[in-house]
């Protein structure tokens, strides 16, 4: 039953091991019995049709200051691996973009999560687009008259980057904000993508929800309050958690994405829900889970080793 495992992502040391999904991750996996290593993107290499890694075996322990250890450096051929975890943060740019096709080298032969070439093609506000019965009146573009056309239809709005994270630049604008006009400038300096931009939800003031999905199924949630005087519930934006439970309408919209995440390889996703809509998918590298385990007494790292395992036909 021991499974050679590869994490791909950010430096070990520099995580906080009080939020850390992959360090849930990361401890149940050991517990387990499998051999852990951990590599960073700028570490891959790719030769023709082999794809290598400069790949350190990986201990982990709950304990402050001394969270890990990792063996020394050895390039080795990832085809040997029986699963590799896609788990660096975003930002979603052309580096993110770069490790997802390098990854499809791989493949079948090892169990790539969640599948590269989906996660690429499911950036988490653009994926969310093909749900529109799921989600708030929303508009994509880099045409100023249509943003103005939509904040008169719509008044209260939301602006903020297509491929932004954690809360980062997200800003509430209302019908009388005269910074429309200065803050599409200033996004046209700094990205050459469109913005997005959706109908503000008040229902924010109450919290938004953070779902996990683990292979389709929803696995746990958890309401992210913002702090006075936010607009923003994301945890990175200090958004504090509180115990919740799904509703009907949150076990609607998880009973009509989870077949295609399931479809797609995506196995651990976490969607936001503000009031009846789902704003957000995300695929990339999903938080919640210490959170909810803290609130509900789970361990939904052991769910999604289950899973994980009953892909590789181990369980």
């Amino acid at each position: 039953m021991t499974l050679m495992v590869a994490f791909q992502m950010d430096p070990i040391e520099s995580i906080n091991i009080d939020t850390d999904s992959s360090f849930m991750m990361a401890l149940e996996g050991q517990r387990r019995g499998h051999a852990l290593h951990h590599y960073h993107p700028r570490d891959l290499s790719l030769t023709g049709n082999r794809l290598t890694a400069r790949v350190r075996t990986l201990e982990v322990e709950r304990k402050r200051g001394a969270h890990y250890r990792l063996g020394e450096p050895q390039v080795v051929d990832l085809s040997g691996f029986d699963l590799i975890l896609m788990r660096q943060d975003p930002p979603f740019d052309m580096a993110y973009i770069t490790a997802t096709h390098l990854l499809e080298h791989v493949q079948p032969k090892v169990l790539v999560l969640n599948d590269p070439a989906h996660v690429r093609n499911a950036p988490e506000k653009l994926f969310v687009t093909h749900f529109p019965d799921l989600m708030p009146p929303t508009l994509i573009t880099s045409d100023k008259q249509a943003i103005l056309d939509f904040r008169t239809e719509y008044k209260d709005i939301i602006v903020k980057p297509l491929f932004g994270n954690g809360g980062a630049g997200v800003f509430h604008l209302k019908p009388d904000d005269e910074n429309l006009g200065s803050l599409l400038e200033m996004f046209t300096q700094l990205y050459r993508e469109p913005v997005i931009v959706q109908k503000y939800l008040p229902e924010i003031r109450q919290g938004d929800k953070r779902i996990i999905l683990i292979d389709g199924e929803p696995a746990g949630a958890v309401s992210r309050m913002p702090q006075d005087g936010e607009a923003r519930a994301n945890f990175h934006a200090g958004g504090s958690a509180r115990k919740t439970e799904l509703t009907a309408r949150e076990r609607e919209i998880c009973a009509a994405i989870g077949p295609v995440l399931r479809e797609r390889g995506l196995v651990f996703v976490g969607i936001d829900v503000i009031g009846d809509y789902m704003t957000e998918i995300n695929v990339t590298s999903p938080t919640g889970i210490q959170e909810i385990n803290r609130l509900n007494g789970v361990q939904l790292e052991a769910q999604l080793w289950d899973a994980m395992e009953r892909r590789l036909g181990r369980s």
